[in-house]
């Protein structure tokens, strides 16, 4: 199959069948991704290794950040060397093999356990990540008005993926009550249950490849290969051309959008550390349901409540940007209203922290609101910063730019853990005051800067 034939292989919602393969593989690494994070910072606080709240925080930091910086490295290797989809297939395995380490602590020493899975993991996402994301954009041609909207159907799969992760991985790996000694083990099995996911996620992807993908991403976007289709050997000759002033420009702008969504993810990323510690410490998970009767809830089930929403108004976004048309908000208004709705998102968890400090235990309509608000803000940022990538992005370095993309994660990821660090020290209404200050802050300096970074875009939307 032809990269043209897989582009105009469609569903009857128009979107390429490709699309939807992708979109189970992503959902499957993300329930894998996103049911150790549920556990990850709980875990290190636990008789099993024994970290402090900011200890905990800090490495929490530094492994999100690192995921998110190996990108780079992964998505050069495949332009230059390897191809995005033999990449995806070692960073699936690697991925699998570090969730299985994780869950090995009970024969191995635990800090070695703790080190060597979230190393693995690591290395895996570096050439998983910017990969599938880069071939997502390869099924649409550069100024095709469905790609901002098979990328947020992509995002679904992430989320889809993610909501699940919590539920399943927390019921398995969290303990009712971590300092039991009987208790304490339990971890494993939520680590073991996460690599499972991977692992069916990774033989899905070898099983449909192929039948889907054609010759997409198959072989390094910087070898000419000659013996390919027309379409591959264009693309290995504008591989060899020097970059043009346009693409610089388009370039400038890309780096200003990575630079805002630093402090967009410093912030979302909250949700692994402060919002979760929240969530143990200042919520009443004992809560009383009309007609129910009082249930028993555990802290990791909060990390589901993000991907609930995306799931819900991921489609209401996606028809929403189609429907409007050629008044579709431009890429730097709708990272503004990303910032803006965050903010909101803040102010409504500070307001429950005050509550918390006043009258003890909250109830968890407060990390409801926060969480809501943030993945509408999440919606305007987050799909539309990979579709942007793929938009102003020379060919030859698609991949490379997908991964500075994702640096914009390894920075906030990194800011993230500081902040986080400070969960002990400073007030909790300070602590989620500052996020949502400085969210409303960015968020109007983007749309005062839409003009310039329009002008740089060279009329991509």
């Amino acid at each position: 199959m032809t990269d043209s034939e897989v582009k105009h292989n469609v569903t009857k919602h128009g979107q390429p069948k490709a699309l939807y393969m992708l979109f189970m593989v992503e959902m499957w690494e993300r329930f894998n991704y996103y049911g150790m994070r549920a556990l990850l910072s709980l875990f290190m606080i636990s008789t099993v290794i024994g970290f402090s709240k900011a200890t905990s925080s800090k490495i929490y930091g530094m492994f999100t950040a690192l995921v998110y910086l190996t990108p780079v490295l992964g998505g050069y290797l495949a332009d230059r060397f390897i191809g995005k989809r033999h990449s995806i297939t070692i960073g699936a395995a690697l991925m699998a093999a570090g969730q299985f380490v994780l869950a090995s602590y009970e024969i191995i020493n635990p800090i070695w356990a703790l080190g060597t899975g979230l190393t693995l993991i690591i290395l895996g996402n570096g050439f998983f990540k910017p990969n599938i994301s880069a071939i997502v954009g390869e099924l649409y041609e550069p100024n095709d008005p469905r790609r901002d909207s098979g990328f947020t159907i992509f995002y679904m799969g992430i989320n889809l993926g993610a909501f699940f992760a919590p539920f399943i991985c927390g019921f398995l790996g969290e303990p009712h009550d971590p300092s039991s000694i009987l208790e304490a083990y339990k971890w494993k099995y939520g680590f073991m249950a996460a690599g499972t996911g991977m692992l069916i996620g990774l033989v899905w992807y070898l099983v449909s490849q192929n039948k889907y993908l054609g010759h997409i991403g198959l072989h390094p976007v910087m070898k000419n290969k000659q013996d390919e289709d027309p379409e591959e050997r264009a693309k290995a000759e504008a591989a060899n051309q020097p970059l043009t002033q346009e693409e610089w420009d388009k370039i400038k702008a890309i780096f200003t959008f990575v630079f805002f969504a630093v402090f967009f993810f410093a912030f979302f990323e909250q949700a692994g550390t402060s919002l979760n510690f929240f969530a143990k410490e200042a919520t009443n998970l004992t809560p009383v349901l009309p007609f129910i009767g009082q249930i028993t809830l555990k802290a990791s089930y909060f990390q589901a409540v993000n991907p609930i929403f995306v799931l819900l108004l991921a489609p209401v976004f996606a028809k929403m940007w189609i429907k409007m048309g050629s008044k579709d908000p431009s890429i730097p208004s709708k990272f503004g209203w990303g910032l803006f709705l965050q903010g909101l998102g803040f102010a409504a968890i500070a307001v429950g922290a005050a509550l918390y400090q006043a009258n003890g235990p909250v109830s968890a309509i407060w990390l409801i609101l926060v969480y809501m608000f943030c993945t509408m803000g999440e919606l305007c940022l987050s799909p539309v910063g990979l579709s942007m990538v793929t938009k102003l992005a020379p060919l030859k370095f698609m991949s490379l730019f997908m991964g500075v993309w994702l640096t914009a994660s390894f920075f906030g990821n990194l800011l993230a853990g500081w902040l986080a660090s400070y969960y002990e020290s400073w007030s909790l209404t300070t602590l989620f005051s500052v996020p949502a200050v400085c969210s409303v802050l960015f968020g109007v300096i983007m749309w005062i800067m839409t003009g310039k970074i329009k002008r740089w875009m060279h009329g991509v939307h």
